[in-house]
């Protein structure tokens, strides 16, 4: 089946999200030539109540965001694939800001800037972090909102089921092909995890996982070494 031209899928992986899907969903439902598609991973929660009182398709999936992206991307009739966390909203325009970024030959996919949801000073201090690394170093990261064609993602063999890492594989994949274009509109993110798990502690995690990554310590190892440092 050939994609529609010009239309966006969004793909939301989730687990769980009840507190924050519906402000998600809120700003990406009702738009021309959006598709929306939500893969949850089997929550106890009412994710999916929710997301189907927005009228999206709402799809069963085995946990896991690389497994659940590309079952969703594998049902996906958008010529454009947005891969979008359940606590992250998009503000308005996001859609035509996309299509204008892409009809660029030689941009193979995007983000948006990081914004995140906190009053904290050192979660402005992560932001601009964020601004040089996805604009200088190419790698933005899930919680920006990946977007890409559909047909370079295939090409690319989707996301390595890898249960930790997937966006940074994938994006790492992605800019060989050529340049990531960061869009001049904010991806609002929850603060959840920095608030939780406390701002430096958080980033020192993320960090050491990167590093881990890089080691090529498997993906199983760093996974459980990512649960285990944010249970405690």
């Amino acid at each position: 089946m050939r994609p529609n031209p010009g239309q966006i899928s969004i793909i939301l992986p989730v687990l769980n999200e009840e507190a924050g899907i519906g402000a998600t969903l809120a700003g990406v439902c009702g738009l021309a030539d959006v598709e929306i598609i939500l893969v949850d991973g089997g929550s106890s929660d009412r994710t999916r109540e929710i997301a189907a009182s927005y009228g999206v398709t709402v799809v069963r999936s085995e946990p896991g965001r690389g497994r659940q992206m590309n079952l969703g991307a594998a049902q996906a009739t958008g010529e454009i694939l947005l891969f979008l966390h359940g606590d992250t909203r998009l503000g308005s325009g996001f859609d035509r800001e996309i299509r204008r970024i892409l009809e660029e030959p030689k941009v193979v996919g995007g983000a948006f800037e990081l914004r995140i949801e906190g009053p904290e000073p050192l979660l402005r201090v992560i932001e601009w972090g964020v601004k040089w690394r996805s604009r200088l170093g190419q790698m933005p990261y899930g919680d920006q909102g990946i977007f890409v064609r559909a047909a370079t993602f295939w090409e690319l063999g989707g996301f390595a089921e890898m249960g930790i890492m997937e966006d940074f594989d994938f994006v790492g994949r992605l800019k060989r092909r050529g340049r990531l274009a960061i869009a001049p509109l904010p991806a609002f993110t929850s603060a959840r995890r920095w608030q939780k798990w406390g701002i430096l502690r958080t980033t020192g995690i993320n960090q050491l996982m990167i590093v881990g990554y890089y080691l090529g310590i498997s993906p199983a190892r760093l996974a459980h070494w990512y649960r285990s440092a944010t249970l405690k």
